[in-house]
């Protein structure tokens, strides 16, 4: 398993893990969310549109490293997850997205990911948004310093999300 910065060509592929990883990861019979509504949700990912888009986030990335973070995560044939984020000078980095496909879960590869990404965020406040019942993504970002900050949305009317932030000085 390799973690690197993603060039524009990857960007397919990327947009397929982003995708998969939605359908793996949200199903939630509770709110009312299921794969139909995931595809009507983030079904763009995979369109023209939504390839195009992953383009410009790589490029981004590339152009201008001081403020874009991107990695991939991949075997010898495909990418199996990645870590975007971002930062503004003197403010708080943030993270979205991130994923890794569930049958590359449990293997170092999101703390991988994460260590690349805060080693390059420095001394500053990370936050991220995560569903709240994604349960293993909150323990996974607590491992990794980020306390819950109470603040709560619901995404598109249906998901419910949190904020989670690190403070430097807390992890």
């Amino acid at each position: 398993m390799t973690t690197c910065a993603p060039s524009p060509d990857d960007a397919e592929a990327l947009s397929r893990v982003h995708f998969t990883a939605w359908l793996e990861s949200y199903p939630n019979p509770r709110f009312g969310i299921d794969e139909d509504w995931i595809r009507q949700a983030v079904g763009r990912l995979v369109t023209p549109e939504g390839v195009a888009q992953w383009r410009r986030a790589v490029e981004d990335a590339r152009d201008h490293p001081d403020l874009h973070f991107c990695r991939v995560a991949r075997t010898v044939t495909r990418a199996v997850g990645f870590l975007c984020g971002h930062r503004a000078e003197a403010e708080v980095a943030s993270i979205g997205p991130m994923y890794v496909l569930a049958e590359f879960s449990g293997r170092g590869i999101g703390s991988r990911l994460m260590n690349e990404y805060l080693s390059w965020v420095g001394e500053r406040p990370v936050c991220l948004w995560v569903t709240v019942y994604n349960t293993r993504a909150i323990r996974f970002y607590t491992r990794h310093g980020f306390e819950i900050s109470g603040e709560r949305r619901q995404w598109r009317g249906k998901m419910p999300i949190v904020r989670m932030i690190r403070h430097p000085e807390w992890a």
